[in-house]
């Protein structure tokens, strides 16, 4: 039996780990953190896979449980005053036009960063493209508050961007 649970294991992280990369790098500073950030989700998927009782869909609890991880390592990070290092070029950056992908990537990277974890949570699985009622399910909010939420996110979002201009004209 415990083999049969660990090939259903195996099986999800296969269908899931673009997910739970993507994630994981949303709240990372570098390539170590994120590394660490999929292990520590790894293992709290592995410690929940067997009490799973299937009240959402496994793509939902994949988000929700990496989302906490993420979290949590956040938290603990902000308590322990860790310094932060600027991330590396993603490799999910291949094709078209990639040194100005990269610098745009890095930008929103950046900007994400700066929003705290449950914002930055909201906006991860809206670039992911899931829907407001999923988003809604994972985060444990309502439908009409994770739109509020959204456009208050891409306000604050735009205002680091004006903040941004400002800076450079300023220094020159």
């Amino acid at each position: 039996m415990h083999k049969f649970i660990e090939r259903q294991f195996t099986e999800l992280i296969k269908e899931q780990k673009a997910t739970i990369y993507s994630i994981c790098l949303m709240f990372a500073d570098d390539r170590t953190e994120v590394d660490d950030l999929v292990q520590e989700a790894l293992i709290n998927l592995w410690q929940g896979f067997e009490n799973f009782q299937g009240r959402s869909s496994l793509k939902t609890w994949v988000y929700k449980v990496t989302l906490n991880s993420c979290i949590s390592y956040d938290r603990k990070r902000k308590h322990s005053n860790m310094v932060s290092i600027e991330v590396v070029e993603p490799s999910l950056l291949e094709g078209a036009d990639k040194t100005n992908d990269a610098d745009q990537w890095k930008l929103l990277h950046k900007r994400i960063q700066k929003l705290g974890p449950f914002d930055r949570a909201i906006v991860l699985l809206w670039l992911e493209d899931l829907s407001y009622e999923e988003i809604a399910t994972i985060v444990g909010i309502s439908i009409k508050n994770v739109s509020v939420r959204l456009v208050r996110i891409r306000q604050q979002l735009m205002r680091m961007k004006d903040e941004d201009s400002e800076t450079i004209y300023n220094t020159k």
